[in-house]
Protein backbone atom coordinates (compact mmCIF):
# COMPACT_ATOMS: atom_id res chain seq x y z
CA UNK A 1 0.00 0.00 0.00
CA UNK A 2 3.26 2.57 0.55
CA UNK A 3 4.06 1.53 -3.06
CA UNK A 4 0.93 2.73 -4.26
CA UNK A 5 0.31 6.03 -2.22
CA UNK A 6 4.11 6.70 -3.79
CA UNK A 7 3.15 6.10 -6.93
CA UNK A 8 -0.12 7.87 -6.80
CA UNK A 9 2.02 10.86 -5.46
CA UNK A 10 4.75 10.94 -8.53
CA UNK A 11 1.82 11.13 -10.74
CA UNK A 12 0.03 13.71 -9.21
CA UNK A 13 3.76 15.73 -9.04
CA UNK A 14 4.61 14.83 -12.43
CA UNK A 15 0.94 16.57 -13.19
CA UNK A 16 1.55 19.42 -11.05
CA UNK A 17 5.03 20.08 -12.97
CA UNK A 18 3.60 19.60 -16.13
CA UNK A 19 2.01 22.86 -15.13
CA UNK A 20 3.83 25.63 -17.47
CA UNK A 21 3.62 28.66 -15.64
CA UNK A 22 4.99 30.31 -18.92
CA UNK A 23 2.14 28.53 -21.31
CA UNK A 24 -0.45 29.36 -18.90
CA UNK A 25 0.23 32.92 -18.69
CA UNK A 26 0.80 33.08 -22.08
CA UNK A 27 -2.69 32.23 -22.57
CA UNK A 28 -3.85 34.92 -20.55
CA UNK A 29 -1.64 37.33 -22.80
CA UNK A 30 -2.53 35.50 -26.27
CA UNK A 31 1.24 34.96 -26.57
CA UNK A 32 3.46 31.17 -26.87
CA UNK A 33 6.79 31.80 -25.96
CA UNK A 34 7.68 28.86 -27.60
CA UNK A 35 7.52 30.15 -31.03
CA UNK A 36 9.64 32.82 -30.10
CA UNK A 37 13.49 33.78 -29.01
CA UNK A 38 15.02 30.36 -28.06
CA UNK A 39 11.61 28.75 -28.32
CA UNK A 40 12.20 27.55 -24.57
CA UNK A 41 8.74 27.71 -22.28
CA UNK A 42 11.32 29.10 -19.27
CA UNK A 43 11.69 31.91 -17.33
CA UNK A 44 15.23 33.15 -19.19
CA UNK A 45 12.87 33.04 -22.42
CA UNK A 46 10.11 34.84 -20.71
CA UNK A 47 12.07 37.81 -19.73
CA UNK A 48 13.73 38.30 -23.04
CA UNK A 49 10.38 38.26 -25.29
CA UNK A 50 7.89 39.06 -22.70
CA UNK A 51 9.71 41.26 -20.87
CA UNK A 52 10.71 41.19 -16.74
CA UNK A 53 7.06 41.69 -15.09
CA UNK A 54 6.01 38.22 -17.05
CA UNK A 55 8.97 36.56 -16.40
CA UNK A 56 8.96 36.94 -12.53
CA UNK A 57 5.30 35.65 -12.22
CA UNK A 58 6.51 32.53 -14.73
CA UNK A 59 9.84 32.00 -12.35
CA UNK A 60 7.79 32.11 -8.95
CA UNK A 61 5.43 29.77 -10.42
CA UNK A 62 8.28 27.35 -11.37
CA UNK A 63 9.48 27.35 -8.37
CA UNK A 64 6.08 26.75 -6.19
CA UNK A 65 5.82 24.10 -8.06
CA UNK A 66 8.73 22.49 -7.23
CA UNK A 67 8.35 23.43 -3.74
CA UNK A 68 5.02 21.91 -3.17
CA UNK A 69 5.56 18.81 -4.71
CA UNK A 70 8.37 17.75 -2.52
CA UNK A 71 7.16 19.91 0.69
CA UNK A 72 3.37 18.61 1.00
CA UNK A 73 2.31 16.68 -2.07
CA UNK A 74 5.33 13.87 -1.05
CA UNK A 75 3.36 13.72 2.07
CA UNK A 76 -0.38 13.12 0.88
CA UNK A 77 -2.13 9.66 2.09
CA UNK A 78 -4.73 8.92 -0.76
CA UNK A 79 -4.82 5.80 0.17
CA UNK A 80 -5.78 4.99 3.75
CA UNK A 81 -2.85 4.36 5.81
CA UNK A 82 -1.66 3.78 9.31
CA UNK A 83 1.98 5.40 8.45
CA UNK A 84 2.19 8.78 6.76
CA UNK A 85 4.33 9.09 3.50
CA UNK A 86 6.60 11.73 4.77
CA UNK A 87 10.42 10.02 4.52
CA UNK A 88 13.43 12.29 2.74
CA UNK A 89 13.04 9.58 -0.48
CA UNK A 90 9.92 10.62 -0.93
CA UNK A 91 10.92 14.46 -0.92
CA UNK A 92 13.19 13.47 -3.69
CA UNK A 93 11.88 11.67 -6.17
CA UNK A 94 7.81 13.99 -5.82
CA UNK A 95 10.40 16.68 -6.47
CA UNK A 96 12.32 15.05 -9.20
CA UNK A 97 8.93 14.15 -10.56
CA UNK A 98 7.73 17.95 -11.17
CA UNK A 99 11.04 18.68 -12.56
CA UNK A 100 10.65 16.16 -14.96
CA UNK A 101 6.75 17.27 -15.38
CA UNK A 102 8.16 20.55 -16.01
CA UNK A 103 10.55 19.54 -18.92
CA UNK A 104 8.31 17.40 -20.54
CA UNK A 105 5.01 18.31 -19.51
CA UNK A 106 2.03 16.26 -20.75
CA UNK A 107 -0.34 18.78 -21.30
CA UNK A 108 1.60 20.96 -23.85
CA UNK A 109 2.61 17.43 -25.91
CA UNK A 110 6.66 17.52 -23.89
CA UNK A 111 7.76 20.29 -25.11
CA UNK A 112 8.36 22.73 -21.71
CA UNK A 113 11.42 24.37 -20.13
CA UNK A 114 14.90 23.45 -18.81
CA UNK A 115 13.58 22.73 -15.32
CA UNK A 116 15.82 25.20 -13.30
CA UNK A 117 13.20 27.11 -11.19
CA UNK A 118 11.16 23.88 -10.06
CA UNK A 119 14.92 22.12 -9.11
CA UNK A 120 15.43 25.59 -6.64
CA UNK A 121 11.65 25.16 -5.63
CA UNK A 122 12.38 21.28 -4.81
CA UNK A 123 15.34 22.24 -2.88
CA UNK A 124 13.94 24.78 -1.14
CA UNK A 125 11.72 22.62 0.30
CA UNK A 126 14.27 19.82 1.50
CA UNK A 127 17.70 21.70 1.64
CA UNK A 128 17.65 25.75 1.48
CA UNK A 129 21.54 26.38 2.25
CA UNK A 130 22.36 24.94 -1.24
CA UNK A 131 19.90 27.52 -3.13
CA UNK A 132 21.46 29.85 -1.64
CA UNK A 133 24.99 28.78 -2.34
CA UNK A 134 23.65 28.15 -5.80
CA UNK A 135 22.32 31.26 -6.71
CA UNK A 136 25.23 33.21 -5.22
CA UNK A 137 27.67 30.86 -7.66
CA UNK A 138 24.62 31.57 -10.33
CA UNK A 139 25.35 35.44 -10.29
CA UNK A 140 28.67 35.32 -9.91
CA UNK A 141 29.31 33.53 -13.95
CA UNK A 142 26.07 35.94 -14.89
CA UNK A 143 28.15 39.15 -14.27
CA UNK A 144 30.97 37.87 -15.51
CA UNK A 145 29.88 36.52 -17.88
CA UNK A 146 26.44 37.31 -19.22
CA UNK A 147 25.53 33.87 -20.02
CA UNK A 148 22.39 32.83 -17.63
CA UNK A 149 22.56 29.12 -18.89
CA UNK A 150 26.23 28.80 -17.55
CA UNK A 151 25.66 30.38 -14.72
CA UNK A 152 22.62 27.73 -14.01
CA UNK A 153 24.89 25.11 -15.08
CA UNK A 154 27.76 26.13 -13.01
CA UNK A 155 25.11 26.53 -10.01
CA UNK A 156 23.88 23.15 -10.53
CA UNK A 157 27.38 21.85 -10.14
CA UNK A 158 28.19 23.15 -6.76
CA UNK A 159 25.24 22.12 -5.33
CA UNK A 160 26.87 18.02 -4.77
CA UNK A 161 30.47 20.11 -4.01
CA UNK A 162 28.98 22.11 -1.60
CA UNK A 163 27.25 18.78 0.12
CA UNK A 164 30.91 16.98 0.79
CA UNK A 165 31.61 19.76 2.94
CA UNK A 166 28.30 19.31 4.93
CA UNK A 167 26.81 16.76 7.02
CA UNK A 168 23.44 18.49 7.66
CA UNK A 169 21.35 17.12 4.70
CA UNK A 170 19.09 13.99 3.80
CA UNK A 171 20.84 10.49 3.08
CA UNK A 172 20.39 10.20 -0.56
CA UNK A 173 20.55 14.47 -1.05
CA UNK A 174 24.02 14.12 -2.52
CA UNK A 175 23.10 11.27 -4.94
CA UNK A 176 20.03 13.06 -5.87
CA UNK A 177 22.14 16.46 -6.40
CA UNK A 178 24.58 14.55 -8.91
CA UNK A 179 21.61 12.71 -10.74
CA UNK A 180 20.25 16.89 -10.91
CA UNK A 181 23.26 18.60 -11.81
CA UNK A 182 23.58 15.97 -14.93
CA UNK A 183 19.74 16.48 -15.65
CA UNK A 184 20.43 20.69 -15.82
CA UNK A 185 23.34 20.16 -18.17
CA UNK A 186 21.78 18.04 -20.66
CA UNK A 187 18.71 20.62 -20.81
CA UNK A 188 20.97 23.21 -21.38
CA UNK A 189 23.19 21.54 -24.19
CA UNK A 190 21.82 23.96 -26.82
CA UNK A 191 23.04 26.78 -25.06
CA UNK A 192 26.18 24.78 -24.76
CA UNK A 193 26.53 24.58 -28.12
CA UNK A 194 25.78 28.06 -28.67
CA UNK A 195 28.79 29.12 -26.10
CA UNK A 196 30.86 27.01 -28.63
CA UNK A 197 30.06 28.35 -31.32
CA UNK A 198 30.08 32.00 -30.30
CA UNK A 199 26.47 32.98 -30.58
CA UNK A 200 24.99 32.58 -27.80
CA UNK A 201 22.52 35.64 -25.71
CA UNK A 202 24.28 37.32 -23.11
CA UNK A 203 22.74 40.08 -20.84
CA UNK A 204 25.93 42.42 -21.52
CA UNK A 205 24.14 45.34 -19.26
CA UNK A 206 24.42 42.69 -15.98
CA UNK A 207 28.06 42.19 -17.10
CA UNK A 208 29.35 44.38 -14.25
CA UNK A 209 33.19 43.35 -13.79
CA UNK A 210 33.40 43.93 -17.73
CA UNK A 211 32.16 47.57 -16.73
CA UNK A 212 34.73 48.22 -14.56
CA UNK A 213 37.60 46.79 -16.24
CA UNK A 214 36.73 48.82 -19.35
CA UNK A 215 36.35 51.99 -17.23
CA UNK A 216 39.91 51.34 -15.18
Amino acid sequence: MMIYNLFLNILISYLVGSISGSLLLGKLKGVDIRKSGSKNAGGTNAFRTQGFHFAICVVLIDIYKGYICAKYISTLKLIHLNQVNNDELSLLICGFAAIMGHIYPVFYNFKGGKGAGTAVGMLLAIYPISVLVAVISWLIILISTGYVGLGTIIGSMIIPIQLQFSNHYFEYYHFFSIILSILIIFTHNSNIKRMIQGNENQFKKVMVFKKLYNSS
